[in-house]
């Protein structure tokens, strides 16, 4: 009976070292592949706190939140699953599928430039495209919505980086390792998006209630962030971009078009052998801006044909799905 117990009490030491063991690995893997895609995480945060711009305070936290959860659900209901079937039944549609989401980051980003260089006419081809908003609450709903399907292009990007950094042998093993990562960057992307919406207002607190280097700490929070949240809104529209530009490009090479992404790379290695003190800062520099140039050129391509084309086909076919749902 002892013997038969400690052979018991062994067999469960083993099997905490392989499970142990087994969590290492899924540590290591996430920490991994978080790290791969640590650019287009950056980016997620950048682009963000522009969608919370222009609320009252009371309503920033509840709009962060609700990308959040948004976010979660793009990466674990949707994202996951289909990156899973995707990788072990149609490798081939991971590609296309990519880049129409670099064709929209693209767009979406092209769009904000237009508007802040043409905004007469931007309004115009947003009203073409159905997106004026009619009160508060609508502007909400509009603004998480275009705020969770930009997420949905970057989320699909961090998902397909993890996905392809992966060692795990076991679909069970990947699944748990993209879990981890969707849950760590979602968590630390909108906790980075929520502290900074609401820096402003730790700033106000902090200059009413407190004295001397605290209060002046507070003062310079509210003076600088609507400074920093346009600067910020600014970087997460060339985000988009360079983003949407990056997967055009790496599709294009996937599909044997290599000539940009070899210009590209061709000109972020002369300008980090130029200046090797900085050179891994003006690689990245260059790699973004080619990135960014073709963003801008599919961007603006795609202006006319969403506000011509896609924009009346859609509304064309949200009439027919209720009369249909009506008729049955």
């Amino acid at each position: 009976m002892s013997v038969g117990l400690l052979a018991l009490l062994d067999d469960v030491v083993a099997l905490t070292k392989v499970a142990a063991a087994s969590l290492d690995d899924v540590a290591a893997q996430a920490a991994k592949a978080g790290a791969k895609a640590a650019g287009v995480v950056i980016d997620d945060a950048a682009v963000t706190p522009r969608y919370v711009v222009g609320f009252s305070p009371d309503r920033e936290l509840p709009i962060v939140w609700r990308i959040a959860r948004g976010s979660l659900i793009n990466k674990l209901v949707f994202l996951l699953p289909a990156g899973l079937l995707l990788s072990a039944f149609a490798p081939w549609a991971i590609t296309p599928l990519l880049t129409l989401g670099g064709l929209y980051l693209a767009y979406e980003g092209a769009e904000k430039i237009y508007e802040s260089i043409v905004p007469h006419k931007a309004h115009a081809h947003e009203a073409a495209a159905g997106a004026t908003a009619q009160d508060a609450q609508v502007l909400e709903n509009q603004r998480v919505a275009g705020a969770i399907k930009t997420d949905f292009i970057l989320s699909a990007e961090i998902m397909a980086i993890t996905l392809s950094s992966l060692d795990a042998d076991t679909v069970w093993a990947r699944a748990v390792i993209m879990a981890v990562v969707a849950i760590g960057i979602t968590v630390a992307v909108y906790g980075a998006v929520a502290l900074i919406v609401k820096a402003d207002d730790a700033g106000l607190a902090l200059a009413q209630r407190r004295a001397g280097v605290l209060a002046a700490i507070g003062r310079g929070l509210v003076r600088g962030m609507p400074v920093f949240l346009k600067m910020l809104a600014v970087v997460g529209t060339a985000a988009m971009v360079w983003v949407g530009g990056g997967i055009i490009v790496h599709s294009l090479a996937h599909y044997g078009v290599s000539g940009p992404e070899h210009l590209i790379h061709e000109a972020a290695v002369a300008a980090r052998g130029a200046v090797p003190a900085l050179g891994g800062l003006l690689e990245w520099l260059v790699t973004a801006a080619g990135a960014g140039v073709v963003g801008l050129i599919a961007g603006f391509a795609l202006i006319p044909l969403a506000g011509s084309v896609l924009a009346p086909a859609w509304r064309a076919i949200a009439r027919v799905i209720p009369m249909r749902s009506k008729e049955a």
